[in-house]
């Protein structure tokens, strides 16, 4: 079977789309904006012009997805696991988060849980080994590492708002 053929189309001030047409005939296009959001369209079988299903997903949810269609992951924010029990982790800072704002080391992370942030992705920059005086901000990634109880716990406590 030939490898698919992904058409790359750019769409200036939005971003860039990119179209596939799977071998069962399915059409199926991704726009990936400017702003990291993604809109994944599929067409009609009827009618390959004519979109039935769109969904627009934020940069956050595209990451996920993505992680999801990678077989190598088993969760959508995993990123690395190791024989030894540890594991890498994406954890987002919700914008709601009541640690927005807040310094790193309020939250008390590798005490209460073991686990470390070893890096924080900020929109477009990576910021690796914050330190407890890093002022964490709604919409960081933090990559946590740890026993996989560890990161849960730390993923949990990010979550409280």
């Amino acid at each position: 079977m030939p490898a698919p053929r992904l058409r790359t189309t750019p769409l200036p001030g939005i971003g860039v789309q990119y179209d596939l047409v799977t071998r069962e005939q399915r059409h199926l296009s991704v726009v990936a904006h400017r702003d990291g959001a993604r809109t994944v369209n599929v067409y009609r079988t009827d009618d390959p012009d004519s979109c039935a299903q769109s969904l627009r997903l934020t940069g956050a949810e595209a990451g996920a997805v993505i992680d999801a269609l990678m077989p190598s992951h088993h969760s959508a924010s995993l990123l690395y696991t190791t024989d030894l029990g540890l594991v890498a982790e994406r954890v987002e800072v919700a914008a709601t988060s009541r640690w927005n704002g807040r310094l790193l080391g309020d939250t008390r992370m590798r005490t209460e849980t073991g686990a470390s942030i070893v890096a924080v992705l900020r929109r477009a920059e990576a910021i690796p080994s914050p330190t407890p005086e890093f002022r964490l901000a709604g919409g960081d990634t933090l990559i946590v590492v740890g026993t996989r109880e560890g990161v849960d716990a730390a993923a949990a406590i990010l979550g409280r708002e």
